[in-house]
């Protein structure tokens, strides 16, 4: 899994383009259009979490399967890092707070409020143990700590069959996979000819694939 940093900046300002001046790309991990961290209090996560209408528009953008086994992939937006980018609320002005990474609302769901949930080095992030970023499956994802997710990351990026080998990073596999299961779905596919093209999704992007 990718070092995590679940409360990182928003954007960041790139070069002029065509002389009309400095422009901005959304590079969020959790939260849209600061250029300082903003957190989540807890009381804010449990509204999120207990009202129906957001649970609902969370769990449409989210593949499942029967099986616990399988990554259930969000095929909703993506964020720069690969990760989904759940709108939980809405809010005023150009800051977009309420947008956030959809496992750590998947997590909470799941099991409660965390309190502090990735709001520094010393406060607990939630790992991704499939090291596919988009996955929202609860049996895929833990709570661990930021030098946790790093070490772990560190330790598994090497090898050419783990997603994080992944030639097209992990927002490029991410928003295949995404784009593989909207085309299934808008087709009216059968879940087989779905998981069918997830696993080739899957596959193109590894560094195997080549040879």
């Amino acid at each position: 899994m990718p070092p995590e940093n679940d409360f990182g900046p928003g954007l960041f300002p790139l070069a002029a383009v065509n002389g009309a001046g400095p422009v901005h790309i959304d590079e969020q991990l959790s939260l849209i259009g600061e250029p300082t961290p903003v957190r989540v209090p807890a009381v804010e996560w449990t509204v999120w979490l207990t009202d129906e209408s957001v649970q609902t528009r969370y769990w449409a953008k989210v593949y499942r399967t029967p099986s616990t086994e399988d990554c259930w992939f969000f095929f909703g937006g993506i964020s720069s890092t690969g990760h989904a980018s759940f709108r939980a609320a809405s809010r005023p002005g150009r800051t977009r707070k309420g947008t956030v990474p959809g496992h750590l609302y998947g997590y909470q769901l799941a099991h409660g409020v965390i309190p502090r949930l990735g709001w520094d080095t010393n406060s607990p992030t939630v790992c991704h143990t499939c090291d596919n970023h988009s996955c929202q499956q609860p049996t895929h994802l833990r709570l661990g700590t930021a030098a946790e997710n790093r070490a772990e990351w560190l330790a598994r990026r090497r090898n050419p069959g783990s997603p994080l080998a992944d030639l097209r990073g992990p927002a490029g596999r991410s928003r295949a996979i995404g784009a593989a299961i909207r085309t299934g779905r808008e087709a009216g596919e059968p879940s087989a000819d779905i998981a069918a093209r997830i696993r080739a999704a899957m596959r193109a992007g590894r560094p195997l694939s080549l040879w």
